[in-house]
């Protein structure tokens, strides 16, 4: 398995007015918060995968990814997975909380039932 280190690729951090740089190079925005939380608001163009099912998703992702929850503590622990896994990663610096305090609105609606890897950027 690559890593992070032979792969060259380091986590990053992300803020809020950076997503939009991200997002044109075709970043995956990936809320790993639970459905419910997902639906209470989130980034547009994001998708939604709970952390507790990326290790299944894995072999289906490609960077660059940013990954996002509340306040960046979940996002951190994605990260760290994706950056082993040797895939160019971002952690948004303080989460939906961060974004949204920052004057950017937040979409609300309910996620797809399943996460589907067709709709994410390749690079």
């Amino acid at each position: 398995m690559p890593t992070a280190e032979s792969s060259g690729e380091e986590m990053q951090d992300v803020f809020p007015n950076e997503l939009s740089l991200w997002q044109k190079r075709g970043a995956l925005l990936l809320d790993v918060r639970s459905p419910e939380e997902y639906a209470s608001g989130h980034i547009p163009g994001s998708r939604n995968l709970p952390l507790e099912q990326l290790l299944e998703h894995l072999p289906e992702l490609r960077g660059p990814i940013v990954t996002i929850c509340v306040t960046g503590s979940r996002a951190g622990l994605a990260a760290e997975v994706l950056e082993y896994e040797g895939l160019e990663v971002g952690k948004l610096v303080g989460g939906i909380q961060g974004y949204a305090a920052q004057g950017y609105s937040l979409s609300r609606h309910q996620p797809e039932t399943a996460f589907k890897p067709e709709e994410a950027p390749c690079s």
